[in-house]
């Protein structure tokens, strides 16, 4: 009985003992404690007790260091176009060739006045008007009494400024609008001189029309509309082949309307049918007289190179259209310029205006005093 009761104290015994267990494991196995970082928590054993780690302080939040911009480099200042040199006007000094200066210092005896003579005419004088020139100036040298040769080039060039210097050169305008005519051979520079006289009036504060009435070349025609675009004048032109006379009309009659001052006309050097250019022209300016405007101007425009042909071209064009003036080109250093003075002496027409160079600003008042004393330079 004692032993029974032995066994049963001992069972019961350890049935408490292995209940107690059995609690006591699940309770520590369900009370875990969730994982503070993200690193995996290593595997524990069944039955083990888990103790919790220490909570970790977290590091202070280091507030990112602003981001510093990289130094840009400098920007090189922009250039500063430098304004460009003036480019001086040329100067009849500039141009022509001293044909004279070289007969300085000489006797006063018959073989310099040959080699007066012969200069002269080489420079383009002409023959007649040399002699002429030549016998007043050798009647002065005996009458006051000229010591050295020197003394008879004086005498020469007070005779040559007398000759050219009586003359009116203005440009004449008169009417509204007044129409200036240029006439003369192609190729002696009639379109570029209408250009530059257009730049020349339009910023003295003209209102300005070019005609384009050499309707016989479409370059002369596309040519004086550049220019009127750079001058910011008008421009009229018609068909190719069409009536000179009738463009020049249209172009006073569109200068009327718009209150213009001035029409500057070109036209034909050469005619490519059986008209007579000199009977086109006359018939140009008579109907350019029907407008409502007045030629004041018919200027022929002589290309100082051809010498004593621009003489027949002047004497031509003036039985035809009563020129006014002349407009001597190409007087750049090729030229010796002596034409002027034949010019104004056989024929009585002023040079008005000069081609010293290919610029606008190079196409000058003839002055008669400069012209004389380049000729002697």
């Amino acid at each position: 009985m004692n032993a029974l009761l032995l066994v049963i104290v001992i069972v019961l015994a350890l049935a408490v003992v292995g209940v107690g267990l059995f609690f006591f494991r699940r309770q520590n196995v369900a009370v875990k404690t969730p994982p503070r970082t993200a690193v995996a928590a290593p595997d524990v054993p069944s039955g083990a007790l888990v103790q919790d780690e220490p909570e970790v302080e977290p590091e202070p939040e280091v507030e990112p260091e602003p981001e510093v911009e990289p130094e840009r480099e400098a920007e090189p200042e922009p250039e500063v176009e430098s304004e460009p040199e003036p480019v001086e006007k040329a100067t009849f000094r500039d141009r022509l060739a001293g044909v004279l200066g070289g007969l300085r210092g000489r006797s006063i005896d018959e073989e310099a006045w040959e080699e007066l003579e012969e200069a002269l005419i080489l420079a383009d004088v002409g023959v007649p008007t040399t002699m002429a020139i030549l016998d007043r100036v050798r009647d002065r040298a005996k009458e006051e009494k000229a010591k050295d040769f020197d003394a008879a080039l004086m005498l020469l060039r007070d005779e040559m400024e007398l000759a050219l210097g009586g003359m009116d050169i203005t440009l004449t305008i008169e009417g509204k609008p007044a129409i200036w005519l240029f006439v003369g051979v192609n190729g002696v520079g009639k379109t570029t001189t209408i250009g530059k006289l257009a730049k020349r009036e339009t910023d003295e504060g003209r209102k300005v029309v070019l005609a384009a009435g050499d309707t016989f070349r479409a370059a002369a025609a596309e040519q004086l509309e550049t220019w009127a675009e750079r001058s910011d004048a008008g421009f009229v032109r018609g068909a190719e082949g069409a009536d000179p006379g009738s463009v020049v009309f249209d172009a006073v009659e569109h200068a009327a309307a718009v209150n213009a001052d001035l029409v500057l006309a070109d036209t034909a050097g050469r005619l490519h049918n059986k008209t007579n250019l000199m009977e086109e022209l006359r018939k140009v300016r008579r109907v350019a007289e029907k407008a409502q405007g007045k030629v004041s101007e018919v200027l022929l425009v002589i290309d100082a190179t051809t010498g004593q042909n621009g003489l027949i071209q002047a004497k031509q064009f003036t039985e035809a259209v009563e020129v006014t003036g002349i407009v001597l080109t190409k007087l750049d250093g090729s030229a010796k310029g002596g034409i002027v003075l034949a010019i104004q002496k056989e024929l009585g027409i002023p040079v008005k205006l000069v081609g010293l160079g290919e610029g606008s600003e190079d196409l000058v008042e003839f002055d008669a005093h400069e012209f004389v004393d380049a000729l002697f330079a």
